[in-house]
């Protein structure tokens, strides 16, 4: 039976960023990442890596205590110049693709299982080689066109977006996911005025996020819809207001469907003096989770199927009801047998996303609060077009 699209409407504090919710500092990342490059959410954890010159290690940033919980070296690679990082559902990519000169000639993504990266603190990364089809000459002449510092997954194909010193644009190339040696295809530009140094692409919304600063560090965000493998910037383009203000910010995730987080870098000048320290922000959004309209269909329809099915009941998800005994750390909750459950997250008073679960992680029905600090949280559950959220407190 042909589904009809699913919105899921998320948590509190939504409202479109250029007016409602403007951009929150979480606070300042610790020394060992203030040269932070890439971002993206996993295991509900931020994974962050620096870019040139450092140490080829991703670092596990816990959202809330902003502390590093976990290191994780890549044995077989060099941080030449890592300057993003975007994942899939199985794999890690990192972009070794830093050439403020435009004469590297070992561009390189590298991907990594998610399974290995999940159980060991040292992986081996499998290597993408690209060089960018049109690009004919080396020469050192300065900060050039062919630097490059974002990198998302768009279906079946990354896209790498240049970071253009000369032209204050961006031209996106398409480079597949697995190992071997590609020209990069070019899809398109947009004159974007400014430097690009970080990208998003969230598959529940099937927004694209690109982020970026101006030559004196005036920091710009764009929301652009209908962004395809092929074509980036054919869709509906929408410059944001972020009040960041100056800061040299470095990358962008998604960390569910309306809730992103963005890294800046520390900047120092002596001349006039400045120090911008490196940190965390976020962000949240209206956008709503999509499901294909049209999915594959049934490969064994049902021969009589009913013409007029009787719908759900209508069932208040008021009807939630969460309970746990004073010896456990576990929190167990029930919901209407008539609704389905999407996904769950956990926030803390300040609206900050602690654990946001999908899937199998929903059929056991109790979460283990083992890992939360003491004191006043809610928990959202999303049941397609609905939501409802409590409060509960862990002692």
């Amino acid at each position: 039976m042909k589904r009809l699209i699913i919105y899921l409407l998320l948590f509190f504090l939504t409202g479109f960023l250029s007016a409602q919710q403007p951009v929150r500092t979480i606070g300042t990342l610790p020394n060992l990442v203030s040269e932070t490059s890439g971002l993206v959410y996993h295991n509900s954890k931020l994974i962050t890596h620096n870019d040139s010159g450092n140490t080829p290690q991703l670092f596990e940033i816990d959202t809330v205590s902003l502390e590093i919980t976990r290191t994780i070296t890549i044995n077989n690679v060099d941080n030449i110049d890592w300057e993003d990082i975007a994942q899939d559902k199985d794999y890690l990519y990192i972009g070794d693709f830093g050439n403020n000169f435009g004469t590297r000639r070992d561009l390189a993504i590298y991907r990594i299982s998610k399974v290995l990266y999940d159980q060991l603190d040292e992986v081996s990364a499998e290597r993408i080689n690209f060089s960018y089809e049109d690009q004919t000459t080396f020469e050192d002449n300065g900060n050039s066109d062919w630097d490059a510092e974002a990198l998302v997954v768009i279906e079946d194909q990354l896209i790498v977006f240049t970071k253009q010193w000369q032209s204050n644009g961006t031209v996106t190339y398409g480079v597949p996911k697995t190992p071997g040696t590609y020209s990069a295809q070019r899809l398109d530009s947009f004159d974007i005025k400014g430097l690009v140094t970080g990208a998003t692409y969230n598959p529940e919304s099937r927004f694209l996020y690109v982020l970026g600063y101006s030559s004196i560090l005036d920091s710009f965000l764009y929301r652009i819809e209908g962004a395809s493998a092929t074509r980036i910037f054919d869709g509906t383009i929408e410059q944001l207001s972020t009040n960041i203000g100056f800061a040299q910010v470095e990358a962008i995730t998604a960390v569910d469907v309306d809730t992103y987080m963005i890294s800046s870098e520390l900047f120092t000048r002596e001349t006039p003096f400045t120090t911008l320290q490196s940190s965390l922000f976020s962000f949240k959004t209206s956008d709503l989770a999509y499901v294909d309209p049209d999915p594959d269909p049934d490969p064994d329809p049902d021969p009589d199927p009913d013409p007029d099915p009787d719908p759900l009941p209508d069932v208040s998800v008021d009807e939630v009801v969460l309970y746990r005994s004073i010896e456990e750390s576990v929190l167990r909750y029930e919901v209407p047998a008539t609704q389905f459950l999407i996904a769950r997250a956990i926030f803390d008073t300040m609206g900050r996303l602690i654990s946001y679960d999908t899937g199998t992680d929903l059929d056991t029905k109790t979460i283990d609060l083992g890992a939360l600090p003491k004191g006043i949280f809610y928990i959202t559950f999303y049941f397609g077009d609905r939501k409802t959220s409590r409060s509960f407190a862990n002692y």
